[in-house]
């Protein structure tokens, strides 16, 4: 029913990519990674009329996650993470806000699992866990509209820093190798920062994770 949509929106210092996906009959949404500016990413959910059903979280870091109380208040809808990654949203050290923020936390209200399909609302979402970045980083494959969030883990022609609490190089290149090279190669992929790529492009040409 109806045609998926999406709408990037760069917010906060670190110009990180929050996605708002919706079906353009029905209205509604999915927030994916809302850094900070609540106000701004509320103001274009209000500007088309769009009714946020959840917040999908790739990963913990802080710049992903600063406007996920706000939002998550304001259109009362749960909060999704990978199970793992639970404890770097809860910890003010392991997801940065300690070190380059006012200090905060998120509790989840949903865990999910590796390989689990989700069903929300309008969209079908198949979770793809990716640890490196963070322990419980993952992406967010939808097999219908056919397209792949790929968080901080893989960007256009580079990877996600591993360098942070629970980052791991060897965990990374693995995930992006095991679990994301598999996809069907003319699949686009929307990062958390920069702009989009796809799985052919970066099989070729990703000086870290593509082939030698």
């Amino acid at each position: 029913m109806g045609q998926t949509l999406m709408r990037r929106i760069l917010a906060g210092a670190m110009r990180t990519n929050c996605y708002l996906i919706y079906n353009a009959e029905t209205k509604n949404a999915l927030l994916v990674d809302p850094a900070e500016e609540a106000l701004k990413i509320s103001r274009i959910i209000e500007e088309g009329d769009l009714v946020p059903q959840a917040i999908l979280l790739t990963h913990g870091h802080f710049d992903h996650i600063g406007a996920v109380a706000e939002l998550r208040e304001k259109y009362h809808c749960p909060v999704y993470c990978l199970r793992e990654e639970k404890e770097v949203l809860e910890n003010t050290t392991y997801n940065l806000s300690a070190m380059f923020a006012d200090s905060f936390v998120v509790t989840p209200d949903i865990l999910v699992k590796d390989g689990e399909n989700l069903s929300i609302a309008d969209f079908s979402i198949q979770v793809i866990a990716t640890p490196g970045h963070t322990k419980g980083s993952c992406c967010y494959y939808f097999p219908e509209d056919k397209f792949l969030l790929s968080g901080d883990t893989l960007f256009e022609e580079s990877v996600g820093r591993t360098d942070f609490p629970t980052g791991s190089t060897s965990a990374l290149v693995h995930s992006i190798r095991e679990k994301l090279f598999i996809l069907p190669d003319n699949i686009p992929v929307y990062s958390g920062h920069g702009e989009p790529t796809t799985i052919e492009h970066e099989k070729s040409y990703n000086p870290v994770a593509g082939r030698q």
